[in-house]
C-alpha cells in the first residue's frame, strides 16, 4: 500500500551540507539536509540525535536558526524550526565567493603560451 504523505508544508528534496549543534554548544558536524520547508528539515549523519533536544543549524545563505529534534529513525532526524525561514534562499547560490581551486586553474592557463604546430 502506499504511503500517504500527512504534511500540511511543502518540503523541497534536495541536498545541502549544514552545521549542526546542540544549543549552547561550540562543537558542530556536519550533516546532509534531505529536505527542507520553512518550519523545518531532514538531516542526515547526525551523530546519536535524540529526540527533543535543542539545536541550532547553520543553513547556506540563511545562517544559525534554532530549532528541535522532532523525530529519529537511523541516522537521519527531523528537526522543528522554532520560526519560519524561506527554504529558496538555501537553494540560492552563494554570492561573493570564489572557489581558489577554478581560480588558481584558469590563472595557470593564461601563463603557458600557446604554440603553432
Amino acid at each position: 500500500m502506499a504511503e500517504i504523505d500527512h504534511r500540511l508544508i511543502s518540503r523541497d528534496s534536495l541536498f545541502l551540507m549544514a552545521d549542526l549543534r546542540s544549543s549552547g554548544s561550540v562543537a558542530t558536524e556536519r550533516v546532509k539536509v534531505r529536505n527542507l520547508s520553512a518550519g523545518g528539515m531532514m538531516a542526515e549523519g547526525a551523530e546519536n540525535p535524540v529526540r527533543g533536544t535543542l539545536v541550532e543549524l547553520n543553513l547556506r545563505n540563511i545562517g544559525w536558526v534554532q530549532g528541535e529534534i522532532a523525530w529519529v529513525h537511523g541516522n537521519r532526524c527531523g528537526i522543528a524550526f522554532n520560526e519560519d525561514i524561506d527554504p529558496k534562499l538555501a537553494r540560492a547560490p552563494v554570492v561573493g565567493i570564489e572557489s581558489p581551486t577554478l581560480v588558481r586553474a584558469a590563472q595557470s592557463m593564461r601563463r603557458a603560451p600557446l604554440r603553432k604546430l
